[in-house]
């Protein structure tokens, strides 16, 4: 399902993480005084009123001395001033893009501290959006801050929603007014096509991947990172199934994301997992498996989408006879929350089994499509809980009663047990390794839920 996108904007230490965290419902953002301090974007899914959205807290445009632009580092006297002039063409670019990518756009700013210069250069900006804006007055914490923040009326983007972040004020008012403009969250139109995006940080070959699999220059290849700022959808047939490419832009961590084109692209990133059967995780065979690695791959199991681990320029490694199974084990160990994955070393450039890529994704594709027969799936089940006694907490033992598979794409198994607060994790794991074992459930994660039995459902069977 593609939810519509929210994107918080503004200018640093004006409260994005906070109001983040409490649309998210979670402390999922790092929050400080010190400004500047979201350096990554975080995402979550978000719901009001009934309608589901993704939020998207970004960091800020980070205005520093003089000394770090003259090479030096800033002492410990480091201020991000008020004076924002220097750095306006960062913010309106930041502006733009949020535009572009955004389903709508809460432009913070700090009722305490009031209207700043670079406030009003992102307003400038925001008032040719098409896409709704919405201008939340942070900090309104008392009346005095409250009648101060109606200053952000001349700013000429409409009302203006006086709240408090960190105490929830005015939240509610500002929520409704931005459900009430999102577009529904629908799923994606019925199409035969395969979804495969092909995503992971940037300059690691995915346009050039991308390339190879159409045989034409369909994308843009440069070896400067973040050359794709745009979701691409190519539509092609491998051996009579329509398959549907998405190129995304690269994907960075907090630090490497610099501000306007390439700090936005990453919506366009979440935005293409969202309509992707399968992922194919990119990586470079030079540089190896990184952190931003296993960050993009995070991503990808948040939407439960189908993987294939591409280890991209193998052909620039060097190599002896004992490089592809260290390789290999390095691989799995570094993504080891992705074991199940199949893991194939390409080269774009010269086109080393780059034959193989389509028919692994399918192959996954499939897999997410498998359904158990219901007396089959118990048979498993009960063996595996013979083998393996569920451990005792606080002197109650799990039971599980039976298991059904309700969905697909992920694969879902329902559990229904005597009390799910008595599933470890690691049993989890065992029953899954399980159901991995006896079915090939190659590249697709699967979705293991444990329900309480009913007491209708005792009776029905007793």
């Amino acid at each position: 399902m593609t939810k519509p996108i929210v994107a918080l904007v503004g200018r640093p230490n004006v409260g994005k993480s906070t109001l983040f965290n409490r649309l998210a419902g979670s402390r999922l953002a790092v929050t400080d005084e010190l400004p500047g301090t979201t350096r990554d974007r975080l995402h979550a899914d978000a719901e009001w009123n009934g309608r589901p959205f993704t939020v998207v807290d970004t960091g800020g445009i980070e205005i520093l001395p003089d000394s770090v632009t003259n090479g030096r580092r800033p002492g410990p006297e480091r201020v991000l001033t008020q004076d924002s002039a220097p750095y306006i063409p960062l913010m309106r670019d930041q502006a733009e893009q949020a535009v572009a990518a955004a389903d709508a756009v809460i432009f913070l700013t700090d009722a305490s501290s009031g209207r700043t210069g670079g406030d009003d250069e992102v307003a400038r900006i925001l008032r040719r959006a098409r896409c709704p804006i919405f201008l939340a007055a942070n900090k309104a914490d008392n009346e005095e801050s409250r009648q101060a923040a109606l200053e952000f009326y001349s700013l000429g983007l409409g009302e203006v929603y006086p709240i408090s972040a960190l105490h929830g004020k005015g939240v509610a008012d500002l929520l409704d007014a931005l459900v009430e403009e999102l577009p529904k969250a629908e799923p994606e139109p019925a199409d035969d096509a395969v979804g495969i995006a092909i995503v992971g940080r940037p300059n690691v070959g995915k346009s050039s991947l991308l390339n190879k699999l159409l045989g034409e220059e369909r994308a843009i290849v440069s070896p400067i990172p973040g050359t794709t700022r745009d979701a691409i959808d190519t539509q092609l047939e491998w051996q009579g199934t329509p398959i549907r490419l998405i190129d995304t832009a690269g994907i960075r961590r907090r630090g490497k994301i610099g501000p306007g084109v390439e700090h936005y692209s990453v919506l366009r990133a979440l935005r293409a997992l969202q309509r992707a059967d399968v992922a194919l995780l990119v990586i470079d065979a030079v540089e190896g498996v990184t952190n931003q690695d296993t960050h993009v791959a995070s991503l990808i199991l948040d939407e439960w989408a189908g993987v294939v681990v591409l280890v991209n320029k193998w052909d620039a490694v060097e190599k002896d006879e004992r490089t592809f199974e260290e390789y290999s084990a390095w691989v799995r160990h570094a993504l080891r929350f992705l074991d199940y994955v199949p893991v194939l070393f390409i080269s774009a450039l010269t086109g080393q089994r780059v034959n193989k890529v389509l028919p692994a994704a399918l192959a996954v594709h499939e897999a997410r499509a498998r359904r158990i027969a219901t007396g089959e799936l118990n048979r498993l089940v009960q063996g595996s809980l013979e083998r393996h006694a569920p451990p005792s907490k606080r002197g109650k033992r799990l039971k599980v009663y039976y298991v059904s598979q309700p969905g697909i794409e992920p694969p879902t198994f329902v559990f229904h047990v005597n009390d799910p607060g008595l599933v470890h994790f690691s049993y989890e794991r065992y029953l899954e390794n399980q159901l991995r074992q006896a079915y090939d459930f190659a590249g697709t994660p699967l979705r293991l839920v444990f329900r309480q039995r009913q007491r209708r459902d005792l009776k029905a069977t007793s």
